[in-house]
């Protein structure tokens, strides 16, 4: 067939807008799908004080079992308010964290630029931290952050017995404990399944703990920070530091609420369905499943074949089938060898593994003829 020219980003968004299914996340992210979430009787915040602003936080608190919650526009900004908060009260300013921490990968490296911080990777960048890395830290810190699943890997999580020994140790050298829980419920079911714990029970791990409402949840934007009340005090004034203290809070912590009560009891179905399309595909000697079987709703596969074609099939099986598989490669790792993320969501459900699989084929296929 020849080499394939790549497609625009029109001829993208048009054959995106044309699919009437996707395999990914909740459906598509429309102004009226996500203003259908809000509530017109909401009730309005002011400067984020009261209204459904004050709800969600109330809401959030109790799910975790804290003392308070707080409601900010941006997860970069919350992480990285609350990890000052744990170096300035320990008079320390190392943060251990993965060598693929989204704080050291993708924000510009803030941590270190606004606020003194430094970061003390722990582990290989192919598996979770483990305890007997963690030992072998000399240097005092101020905080340990884990993220929960972690996203690089596909979603991996350690153990349970693991996860506690690694907060345990961290709080006995005196560190706080941060749980970069972005994507938390896809990893609930985890937990629930192999140790019997619930969502609080994670949480109570951890003196701070971070929530993402516009991944897995389906919000508009936003996220919260749940701890002890002085520490949430604390980070208001780190809000208001970093512009993040918005006169009106109010379209993204209803949008929020709407997404955390939708959702939230849902991830059981998603994990159950992530783990169907990765036994779909075993049989396919160009893909490997990260991890395998997967432990939460997420996970990757690593494809071997032509980056471009690949990409250039993908597209073009969606355009023919009206499954929209995939977007771009979420990590190049050579010319032949890619990865592709899946985030299963209500959307997901209904495509069958079957037919997923077949669609996979067909890609690999088409690559291999391109």
């Amino acid at each position: 067939m020849g080499p394939q020219p790549p497609f625009s980003d029109e001829e993208l968004r048009r054959i995106l807008q044309d699919c009437d299914r996707r395999i990914a996340g909740h459906g598509p992210r429309t102004a009226g799908a996500m203003l259908a979430g809000i509530d017109p009787e909401t009730p309005l915040d002011v400067y984020g004080n009261g209204g459904v602003v004050a709800e969600l936080e109330r809401e959030v608190a109790a799910l975790f079992r804290k003392e308070a919650a707080l409601f900010l526009p941006t997860g970069t900004m919350a992480q990285q308010a609350t990890l000052r908060i744990h170096a300035d009260r320990r008079g320390r300013n190392a943060v251990v964290f993965h060598p693929a921490c989204h704080l050291d990968k993708y924000e510009e490296r803030a941590y270190e630029r606004l606020h003194g911080l430094v970061g003390i990777p722990c582990g290989p960048m192919f598996s979770t931290i483990t305890t007997a890395a963690l030992e072998q830290i000399r240097e005092p810190y101020a905080a340990l952050l884990l993220e929960l699943p972690q996203r690089e890997l596909g979603g991996a999580l350690p153990a349970w017995d693991e996860l506690i020994a690694q907060c345990a140790l961290a709080s006995s050298r005196g560190a706080a404990t941060h749980l970069d829980g972005a994507r938390i419920f896809e990893a609930a079911t985890y937990y629930e399944e192999t140790a019997g714990k619930s969502i609080s029970d994670i949480a109570a791990l951890f003196d701070t703990v971070y929530l993402s409402f516009y991944k897995g949840l389906g919000g508009i934007a936003g996220c919260c920070v749940a701890g002890d009340q002085d520490v949430i005090d604390e980070l208001k004034l780190w809000r208001i530091r970093h512009g993040g203290r918005m006169y009106q809070m109010w379209p993204y912590a209803a949008s929020a609420l709407t997404g955390l009560r939708t959702y939230g009891d849902r991830f059981g179905a998603y994990v159950a369905h992530a783990r169907a399309f990765a036994r779909a595909v075993a049989g396919e000697a160009r893909i490997e499943v990260l991890p395998n079987p997967p432990q939460t709703s997420m996970l990757h596969l690593r494809i071997t074949g032509d980056v471009e074609a690949v990409q250039w099939a993908m597209v073009e099986v969606a355009r023919r089938s009206g499954v929209w598989l995939f977007g771009g490669a979420y990590a190049n790792e050579g010319p032949n060898l890619q990865r592709y993320e899946l985030s299963l969501g209500e959307a997901s459900l209904a495509v069958d593994p079957h037919e997923f699989a077949t669609l996979v084929h067909e890609v690999l296929e088409m690559s291999d003829a391109a």
